[in-house]
């Protein structure tokens, strides 16, 4: 039996196969990924957001993502936090560099930060897209 000829006859495992991938792939971290960041998760974090919201709410997130930067750039070990907007004037990046990962876990917990992300996930258009980066040591 050739391939084609098995993933026809199990026509029916295919699609639910398919979307298990799908829905599971972006949990997904390659092992050598994972390697490269236990090596270099020391020093300075930076965090990248990607923010989509709804057309309608554009002027309210941006006024909040305004808010939010002015009070993250108070927390204690923030280095520098940009609010950038792409063409789309519903479409946002927050660029957040912390001193450490200690620093940005404790901003994560504080009031300021729960109650703008409380406030924004309503106005979402996308999932909230934030990713933990570190800087690449030789």
């Amino acid at each position: 039996m050739s391939l084609a000829t098995g993933i026809c006859s199990r026509k029916g495992l295919l699609v639910p196969i398919l979307l298990g991938i799908a829905i599971l792939a972006p949990f997904a971290r390659p092992v050598f990924a994972q390697g490269a960041s236990a090596q270099n998760n020391t020093g300075r974090v930076f965090v990248v957001s990607h923010v989509d919201v709804l057309p309608k709410f554009a002027v309210d997130a941006a006024k909040a993502l305004l808010g939010y930067g002015a009070e993250s750039r108070k927390d204690a070990g923030s280095v520098r936090i940009d609010v950038l907007v792409e063409n789309g004037p519903n479409h946002f990046t927050l660029v957040e560099v912390w001193e450490s990962r200690a620093a940005w876990e404790a901003h994560v917990t504080q009031d300021h930060t729960r109650a703008f992300r409380e406030k924004l996930f309503a106005w979402l258009g996308s999932p909230y897209d934030e990713r933990v980066n570190y800087e690449v040591k030789p």
